[in-house]
């Protein structure tokens, strides 16, 4: 058989193959990353955060009572379903004054639930007990439960839902004061 300039050996045929296949995989692979990094630019959802959501009129939460309340939470995707819906623990101390909880516990993030006839907040998954202020009663976690922002506007309660509050969160610069549970 007789070699010409234009032929390709089986090797450098099977080494360009394995080239092409190579920045196809890597191709492949860079996409979701690369819009996983452009999506907060992209999407423009950054004031997500600082949305105020309605938990609903002042007066569905009678005055020394605490309630579960749903809300939608503003910074989702389509995919969420069910999940973006979150729930928080309203309390009533007085005329207008309210104080608004995290159903996380502070611990490691499981529901707390609220037991009028004691009132407590129990967190069923290392028996964490929370006073009706959200202070820490026991157990494990090492603070209160967390506390969103709010404010009242014409008849409704509204938080800032955008992010768990945290104690290191950004909503808590906002304010320039910790909320309890930090302290």
């Amino acid at each position: 058989m007789m070699w010409s300039d234009n032929t390709i050996s089986r090797r450098a045929l099977f080494m360009k193959i394995g080239i092409l296949f190579n920045g196809l995989v890597a191709t492949a692979l860079a996409i979701p990353i690369v819009r996983f990094l452009w999506s907060p630019i992209i999407r423009a959802r950054a004031n997500g955060y600082l949305s105020w959501v309605s938990l609903g009129s002042v007066s569905q939460f009678p005055e020394g009572e605490t309630r579960l309340a749903t809300f939608r939470n503003p910074y989702v995707t389509p995919t969420d379903g069910k999940t973006a819906d979150t729930a928080c623990w309203v309390r009533r101390v007085e005329a207008q004054q309210f104080q608004i909880f995290a159903i996380n516990c502070a611990h490691l993030g499981c529901p707390v639930r609220w037991f009028p006839q004691s009132g407590l907040f129990m967190c069923p998954c290392h028996g964490g007990a929370y006073y009706q202020d959200g202070s820490r009663a026991s157990g494990p976690p090492e603070r209160g439960l967390f506390e969103y922002p709010h404010t009242i506007r014409d008849g409704l309660i509204l938080i800032q839902a955008g992010e768990l509050p945290t104690p290191g969160s950004p909503t808590t610069s906002l304010f320039g004061k910790k909320p309890p549970c930090a302290a």
